[in-house]
This record gives C-alpha cells, structure tokens and sequence, in this order.
C-alpha cells in the first residue's frame, strides 16, 4: 500500500469539487451532532469535506506534506489505521461541542501528533517561524485549548481528540521503529567498511 497519504488528498480534492458543483453533497455527508446516531458513517464521510477553498488548501498541504513524511516511517497500512481513527475520535469528540463539523482536519493533527513523537526535532514552520516538531505540537495544542474558550469557526475539540491519539499512536510505535531504524543502517554498512572497523578494534 503506497501514496497513501497522496490517496487521500485525492480524495478530499474531488470531493470538494463536488461540493461546489452539487451543494446538496455537503447536507448529504456532514458531521451533524444530532444525527450520529441514525446515520454513524457521517463521523466518516464528513472526513472528506471542507467548508471553503483556505479549508481545504491548508488541510491538503499539510496532508500531503506531513502525511507523507509519516507514511514512509510506518508504511501505509499503520497511516491508514492511524489517520482514520484519529478522524473518528476527532469526530465524535466534536459531537458535545458542535452542532455539526467537517474537514480533515482531526485526522491531519492524528499524523501531527505522531511526527512529533517520532520525529520531534524535525523542523517546521508555525506562523513562519521555524521550530522542532514537538514544539510546534504544544503551541497547537495551546491554540486549541485556547480556542476551547473563545469560540470561532474551528473545531478546535476535534483538533485536540485527534492530536491525542497521533501522541498515543506515536509513543505505541516508537520503540518499534527507532530499533528498525537502527538495525536497518546496521545492515547497510559496506563490507569493506566492517572489515576496517574489525582490523583497527578487535
């Protein structure tokens, strides 16, 4: 399973073409609290929606940018897993907050979260200004949470519940692969290289 996260993108983009030409695509597949219940799968296509052409542009730069990066870390099948569960938690964490949600967003800062994790000192840019993942992490979060308490046109609970499994995601995984990592870069080391560390050592 390759180009996931490149799938997914896909995806979001035609739907939104979509939405654009046939309105009735959005009524049809939003989150919309009140009908979880009766219609669970809309905690899945809502995953697929944005609200403007800035929604959609910010959430499938950092998919395809960062959902990328990630993908090739833990292979497609994990993104996979990760991404659409952190979209479903994000969802349901809206579901007491919000009348009704869309976007990628919850599932984007799943990805986010676990780069932090594993790759915490990979740097990014947070309102231009450079900084290592992980700390970019907690000033998203302390957005979010700030945002909890002056009400806008984010989801910001559905930003944190998506955050928090990528975190819990990541730390499940980390053993995991920093050992692959090594044993891989082990594994490559030229032959004649061994030797020389053999002669000049042991």
């Amino acid at each position: 399973m390759k180009y996931v996260a490149l799938w997914l993108t896909g995806i979001c983009v035609v739907m939104f073409i979509l939405q654009t030409i046939f309105p009735i695509v959005t009524d049809i597949f939003v989150l919309v609290s009140s009908e979880v219940v009766q219609r669970p799968w809309i905690l899945v296509t809502s995953m697929f929606l944005h609200g403007g052409a800035d929604h959609l542009i910010y959430n499938m730069f950092a998919l395809a940018l960062f959902g990328s990066i990630l993908e090739k870390i833990i292979g497609g099948k994990k993104f996979i897993i990760l991404y659409f569960i952190a979209g479903l938690l994000a969802g349901l964490g809206s579901v007491p907050f919000y009348a009704a949600a869309l976007g990628a967003s919850g599932a984007i800062m799943g990805v986010l979260g676990c780069l932090a994790v594993l790759r915490p000192r990979m740097r990014v840019y947070v309102g231009y200004v450079p900084m290592p993942m992980v700390i970019a992490t907690i000033v998203w979060i302390g957005g979010d949470l700030i945002g909890m308490f002056a009400p806008d046109q984010v989801a910001h609970a559905a930003h944190l519940f998506g955050m928090a499994f990528g975190i819990i995601f990541g730390l499940y995984y980390m053993k995991q692969f920093v050992e692959k990592h090594i044993k891989r870069k082990i594994g490559t080391l030229p032959e004649n290289q061994v030797r020389k560390w053999e002669d000049r050592w042991l």
